[in-house]
């Protein structure tokens, strides 16, 4: 991973044009080919972003990184004030606690009784940002991003969010809609995830264990 602090300006070109003005900023290159633009701010989400596959080039206090559709990031270093490079090797990744990950192979095992005509594409489809825990097609041929959590809080929601937003950019899956499971959803994230068309579903998990139809209660 190569970490570059500079005073920089930053042009996208590609299906719509978008400019950075001069600023100091934090840029991420990850051996996985993603390059993302930083501010101080905005906690988690870049100002902008390539994903992989991307080619990335160096010259004159230029870097230029381009995708194979034709997209192009281009980083004019005005000032650097810090170019490190680290070697972060392989990651385990993240792993659920043991009622999460029961939850959902219990729920892949039957992803029609959070939907009628419900059929599961994948568990762990993988993404940029981690693997999403069930992808599944609804009656109509929907992509579905189903996210499983214990306790359903705010989080969890933003997290499915932002596994939405990744996928949409894939024209086989978009525009996906987004379900959010578990146990038990606070009222604050049931809010949330509705205000953003997220359908929430709680289970029951002994019913899920003991085979029986779920009591499921959709909001």
């Amino acid at each position: 991973m190569r970490l570059l602090v500079t005073r920089c300006s930053v042009e996208y070109q590609g299906r719509l044009g978008a400019r950075l003005a001069p600023a100091l900023r934090l840029i991420v290159f990850k051996a996985d080919g993603s390059v993302a633009v930083h501010s101080d701010a905005k906690a988690y989400k870049p100002l902008n972003w390539m994903n992989p596959p991307c080619t990335v080039t160096e010259a004159e206090g230029v870097i230029t990184v381009a995708t194979p559709k034709g997209e192009q990031l281009v980083i004019e270093l005005h000032e650097v004030l810090s170019d490190q490079t680290f070697e972060l090797g392989d990651d385990p990744g993240l792993e659920k606690d043991g009622v999460e990950a029961e939850l959902q192979q219990l729920i892949a095992a039957r992803v029609e009784a959070l939907r009628e005509g419900f059929r599961l594409v994948r568990r762990e489809y993988p993404t940029d940002l981690g693997p999403v825990d069930l992808l599944c097609r609804d009656a109509e041929g929907n992509a579905v991003v189903v996210e499983i959590k214990r306790i359903g809080e705010i989080a969890g929601v933003d997290q499915l969010l932002r596994y939405q937003e990744r996928l949409d950019r894939d024209g086989t899956l978009a525009p996906t809609r987004g379900m959010f499971v578990a146990t038990r959803i606070k009222p604050q994230a049931r809010v949330y995830a509705e205000s953003r068309g997220v359908e929430c579903v709680e289970v029951d998990l002994e019913e899920l264990r003991g085979g029986a139809p779920p009591d499921l209660k959709l909001f």
